[in-house]
C-alpha cells in the first residue's frame, strides 16, 4: 500500500481542515497517481473536498465512526464506501481487489489523509509519495517525519520546481 501527501519543511500538512499550499503540478501529480485507484481517507478529509464529494474515478473508502456501512456515490467510476476502522478499511480494499479488480494489488491502494489516518495506516504502507515544499507555514496537522524514522529511506527525488515562489520536489520513501 502507498500513501501520498504534500508536506511543508516541518512536515505540516494542514491548518483548519485545509491544505497548506495549492500547487497545480502537485495536484496533477496526485491525480496521476490516484486516478482509477482505491483511496483511503478520513471523514474530515472528505468534508474538505469541494462540496464534500468523493474524488472522481476512484473508490473512496472513508473511515468514519458515524456512517459505518453506508455506500454512496455509485456513479460511473466513483465509489464512496464508509467503514468504521482501519481494519475495516484494509478489509474493504482487499475485498475490492479480490472480488472486483483482480488485476490490482495493494500498490493500487493509496492513503490520502488526514493526520490521524496517515498515522494509523503508516504501519501498513510500504511506499510514501511525498511532495516536499520548502516553506514553513502555520499548521495544526502533521505527517510523521520520515527523514528521522529509521524504518524509512528516501529512494527518489525529483529536480526542484517552483510555483509562485514556493520551491518543491517530489520524493519517494520506501520502507526498509
Amino acid at each position: 500500500m502507498k500513501c501520498i501527501v504534500n508536506v511543508t519543511s516541518n512536515w505540516g500538512i494542514g491548518n483548519g481542515n485545509r491544505l497548506l499550499v495549492n500547487i497545480p503540478d502537485d495536484m496533477k501529480w496526485f491525480r496521476t497517481h490516484t486516478k482509477d485507484k482505491i483511496v483511503i481517507l478520513g471523514r474530515k478529509t472528505l468534508d474538505s473536498f469541494p462540496g464534500g464529494k468523493p474524488l472522481k474515478n476512484r473508490v473512496n473508502i472513508v473511515i468514519s465512526k458515524s456512517r459505518k456501512g453506508e455506500v454512496d456515490g455509485l456513479e460511473g467510476e466513483t465509489r464512496l464506501i464508509y467503514v468504521d476502522s482501519v481494519d475495516a478499511a484494509l478489509d474493504m480494499a482487499h475485498e475490492i481487489i479480490n472480488d472486483y479488480w483482480p488485476e490490482y494489488t495493494d500498490d493500487d491502494v493509496y492513503v490520502i489523509g488526514g493526520e490521524s489516518i496517515y498515522k494509523a495506516m503508516l504501519p501498513f504502507v510500504n511506499t510514501a509519495i511525498v511532495t516536499r515544499t520548502s516553506v514553513m507555514l502555520p499548521a495544526d496537522t502533521y505527517f510523521p517525519d520520515l527523514d528521522t524514522n529509521e524504518d524509512w529511506e528516501l529512494t527518489e527525488t525529483s529536480d526542484e520546481m517552483e510555483h509562485e515562489g514556493i520551491r518543491f520536489k517530489f520524493c519517494t520513501y520506501k520502507r526498509k
